[in-house]
């Protein structure tokens, strides 16, 4: 089963990136061609990815994860970056780590021809990433068909800083 080749593929980093946070790392999955091929074969075909008019990458490891499936189920890819690294005319939201607080920009013409998209990342911890990106693109008339993230730390309940209208949220 694909979950169980994941969970034992995943590292574990006690107190990064600050003390009383133990990070996930999903990296090595990179490392595992045969579990990637796997892994981004699965997101392809969930229907809230083929229910999209396109896939939007989080900084930074979803923009991996959500290239790879955006390749496979040919839909284009929208990048949801860190300030400072988007030219042109931006849609700008903050938001709550559970270590900080950080923003997040999307080019505003690179949605303009589609309305409904896939928020792929790697993990749902706290939630304030994912609803940071579904703020930025409700707030400009979009909608979103799912979240989809290879880990969630259900633990932090991120879920519950999502839209009701976001029904479909899956991890691996």
């Amino acid at each position: 089963m694909l979950k169980n080749k994941l969970i034992k593929c995943f590292d574990s980093y006690q107190d990064f990136p600050k003390e009383g946070i133990l990070f996930r790392d999903v990296l090595p999955v990179l490392a595992r061609p045969d579990l990637l091929e796997e892994l981004t074969k699965e997101m392809a075909n969930l229907e809230m990815v083929k229910n999209s008019d396109a896939i939007v990458g989080i900084d930074a490891r979803g923009f991996l994860f959500g290239m790879a499936a955006a390749l496979i189920a040919k839909k284009p890819l929208i990048l949801a970056r860190k300030p400072g690294k988007l030219p042109g005319d931006l849609i700008t939201e903050s938001y709550e780590l559970e270590y900080g607080k950080n923003t997040l920009c999307i080019q505003k013409k690179s949605i303009d021809d589609f309305n409904k998209f896939c928020i792929i990342d790697d993990l749902l911890a706290t939630g304030g990433t994912a609803a940071c990106v579904e703020k930025m693109l409700f707030n400009n008339g979009k909608s979103i068909t799912g979240l989809a993230v290879i880990v969630e730390l259900s633990s932090l309940n991120g879920r519950n800083k999502l839209n009701s209208n976001v029904s479909a949220q899956v991890s691996f």
